[in-house]
C-alpha cells in the first residue's frame, strides 16, 4: 500500500517548542557511559507533549496496512491513550515518516542530546525532571505501573511543560549507542555515532524495579527489537512557534494546518528512515 491516498489533514500531536541554546550535557555521577559532562548547543526544535499513542499509532496502521507490533489488543497495553509499544526503531521511524508526509511537517525521532535538554526542562544540575528528590518521594509511587505504562498526559509536567519524561516507557531515540561518545561528541547538534549495533534510548520503564530514571540515564537495544516497555515521541524541525501554552488541557492535541505545501514521501525516506520504511513493508509513492 501506498500512502499518496492518505495525504489528508491529521490532527498532530501538542508540540512543545525548545529555543536554541547550550546545556551542561551527562553526569559524573552516574554510570561510565554519561560523562564526561560537556556543553551542547542545540539548534531549536518542537517535542510532542506525550508518548506516541495507541490511538495515534492506529491511525499509521490502518492507513499504511502495517503489522501491528507485538501485544496489540493485550488489555495491558491497547487503552488507547496508553503510549504504544513493542515498536522496533525501524518501526518508529516510520511512523515518523508517515506523519511527515502527512502534515508537510518534518517529524522525526529525537536525537540523545534533544532529549536529554528536553528532559531537564532547562534545570541542568538536577537528576531527575522535578529536582533531585528520589522517585519513590513521587505521588503514588509504589501503586503505579502495576500491568502495564499508563496513559500519557497524568504526570506532571515538567518546566518545558512535557508528560512523562523519564518514566512510563523507554522512549527511540535516533542515535546509534556509543558508550564512549560523550568524549569524542561535536559541541553543536551532535547526532552520535556514524554507525553501530545498537540504537539509543532514554527514559523510565513501566517494568524495572526503579522505573522513574535520571535525565542522564542512557540505555540501548538492537533496533529490530520489539519490548513491551519500549514507545517513543516525535520531535518536529522548523517548528517556531510555541503551540503548547502550560494552561493547555492535560493530554490534550491542537489541530495544526501544515505551514508548507505537503512534500512528497521519498523526500523524508532517505538513509535509515526509508529502510525503516521498508522494514514496515510500507510502498513508497
Amino acid at each position: 500500500m501506498t500512502l499518496v491516498a492518505y495525504r489528508v489533514p491529521i490532527t498532530e500531536p501538542l508540540r512543545i517548542h525548545i529555543a536554541a541554546g547550550w546545556f551542561s550535557m551527562g553526569s559524573d555521577a552516574g554510570q561510565s557511559v554519561e560523562g564526561p559532562i560537556h556543553r551542547v548547543w542545540l539548534d531549536s526544535f518542537a517535542m510532542a507533549a506525550t508518548q506516541v499513542t495507541v490511538e495515534e499509532y492506529a491511525r499509521f496502521l490502518d492507513a499504511t496496512g502495517s503489522m501491528p507490533p507485538p501485544y496489540w489488543g493485550d488489555p495491558n497495553f491497547s487503552h488507547l491513550q496508553q503510549p504504544v509499544v513493542a515498536v522496533s526503531w525501524f518501526d518508529a521511524a516510520a511512523y515518523c515518516a508517515w506523519l511527515s508526509a502527512m502534515t508537510g511537517s518534518h517529524y522525526r525521532l529525537p536525537t540523545e542530546a534533544e532529549w536529554e535538554r528536553a528532559a531537564r526542562g532547562g534545570a541542568e544540575s538536577r537528576l531527575f525532571p522535578w529536582g533531585d528528590d528520589p522517585p519513590i518521594s513521587r505521588l503514588a509511587y509504589h501503586s503505579r505501573w502495576k500491568t502495564g505504562p499508563e496513559p500519557v498526559g497524568q504526570s506532571q509536567r515538567n518546566a518545558y511543560g512535557l508528560f512523562e519524561m523519564c518514566e512510563n516507557v523507554h522512549e527511540w531515540c535516533s542515535d546509534w549507542f556509543g558508550a564512549d561518545y560523550y568524549a569524542i561528541s561535536p559541541d553543536r547538534n551532535p547526532q552520535g555515532p556514524a554507525q553501530g549495533k545498537r540504537k539509543a534510548s532514554r527514559g523510565g520503564s513501566w517494568r524495572h524495579h526503579i522505573k522513574i530514571s535520571r535525565c542522564s540515564a542512557r540505555s540501548s537495544i538492537p533496533p529490530e527489537f520489539k519490548y513491551a516497555d519500549y514507545g517513543f515521541r516525535v520531535v518536529c524541525d522548523g517548528f517556531a512557534e510555541h503551540i503548547a501554552s502550560s494552561r493547555s488541557r492535560p493530554g490534550g492535541q491542537a489541530t495544526l494546518r501544515s505551514r508548507h505545501p505537503l512534500l512528497p514521501l521519498r523526500s523524508f525516506l532517505t538513509g535509515e528512515v526509508g529502510q525503516a520504511a521498508q522494514e514496515s513493508g510500507i510502498a513508497l509513492a
